[in-house]
């Protein structure tokens, strides 16, 4: 049967797509990588900055290949999912290794990458080869689930089976690259999760949902679980040349590799947290001093932090090491920190208090 999917698709974008992304300019297989990666879970106008940054910094595979993790890490603070970060570098020592520093024209062999997948090395053959190969991310698939009504939450396998067989059978031959940026940007921009734009869809005309009323239904949800909730003291310690105490997180698991604040076991009392910092820390402080808590939500719990600040009495007895650091405010905001600490630490009141 004849598909004029493609065809609509791309009339739409010649008028009303994105050309002038940061990574079009310049275009080659690390730039369109390192943008995809970014872009997951992530939105376009977040990410430009932070990629624009990272460019500059690493300009190409062998940059961020030799690059300290913690330059790495440090680019990526705020952006989250800071997993990524680390297996983008990982990735990048393997291109310098292994293909000799040239991002390979193959699917298997990009998909054989740390943190590449199927979709990924598909927009990297299309956006920077120009080579037929479907895509699939999260936009992709709110546009094909709507447009042929697949019921389902697209993380199911067989759910997204279909999805994939229906990206397979909309990408051209021709215009490959416009083409999966028209798709990615009509989710973005017209098929969107909250409020489609339906009226200014070029594929309203004969899309299931649309023409059932039921846009909105599709793709079907994750199935909700209640988060957990957890709960942890978070101290600032101070020393006697105003100083702060970091910690550098374990490589894997919730900002795995960044720097944060020591932690102690919610199950303190907050007039037991000077003998917990003698005990776990090997530190004597002064009284604490409470300061106000907050809630940070992670993909699958909720996390109350209680910060607390204490004074180190005299000199500090712990030493700088591989995974502690006494640093000044304004040096500690250089690593990568995960974005409640930086806040934290950034937040006028709490800058007084330091």
């Amino acid at each position: 049967m004849p598909d004029n999917f493609a065809g609509r698709l791309l009339e739409w974008y010649d008028q009303h797509g994105r050309h002038d992304l940061p990574w079009h300019h310049n275009r080659n297989a690390y730039r369109v990588w390192v943008s995809e990666i970014m872009l997951q879970q992530t939105q376009v106008t977040t990410v430009i900055p932070y990629f624009n940054a990272f460019m500059r910094r690493f300009p190409d595979a062998r940059a961020l290949a030799e690059a300290p993790e913690d330059d790495v890490l440090s680019h990526w603070s705020g952006l989250g999912y800071y997993a990524r970060a680390r297996n983008l570098q990982k990735a990048a020592k393997t291109v310098m290794a292994e293909f000799g520093g040239e991002f390979p024209q193959d699917q298997d062999k990009l998909e054989s990458l740390t943190g590449i997948g199927r979709s990924t090395a598909a927009a990297i053959l299309t956006q920077a080869f120009g080579k037929r190969a479907a895509i699939l991310d999260g936009n992709v698939k709110r546009v094909l689930a709507r447009y042929h009504a697949v019921p389902g939450w697209p993380g199911q396998t067989s759910v997204l089976n279909r999805l994939w067989e229906y990206a397979e059978q909309h990408t051209p031959h021709d215009r490959v690259r416009d083409y999966t940026q028209a798709i990615m940007d009509l989710g973005a921009m017209v098929c969107t999760r909250t409020r489609p734009q339906c009226d200014s869809c070029p594929l309203q005309a004969d899309c299931t949902a649309y023409a059932r009323g039921e846009a909105t239904l599709y793709p079907g949800s994750k199935p909700k679980k209640a988060k957990p909730e957890k709960t942890t003291w978070m101290v600032i310690l101070e020393d006697s040349q105003g100083r702060i105490m970091l910690e550098r997180r374990p490589p894997s698991g919730i900002w795995g590799g960044l720097w944060s604040l020591p932690e102690l076991d919610p199950a303190f009392g907050a007039d037991e947290l000077q003998d917990a910092c003698e005990r776990k820390l090997g530190i004597a402080c002064e009284t604490p001093q409470l300061i106000s808590g907050f809630r940070h939500t992670f993909s699958h719990y909720h996390l109350h932090i209680q910060p607390a600040r204490l004074r180190v009495h005299g000199s500090h007895v712990v030493a700088d090491s591989d995974n502690l650091r006494w640093l000044h405010r304004d040096e500690a905001l250089t690593l990568g920190l995960p974005a409640p600490i930086r806040t934290l630490l950034t937040d006028a009141e709490q800058a007084a208090l330091l």
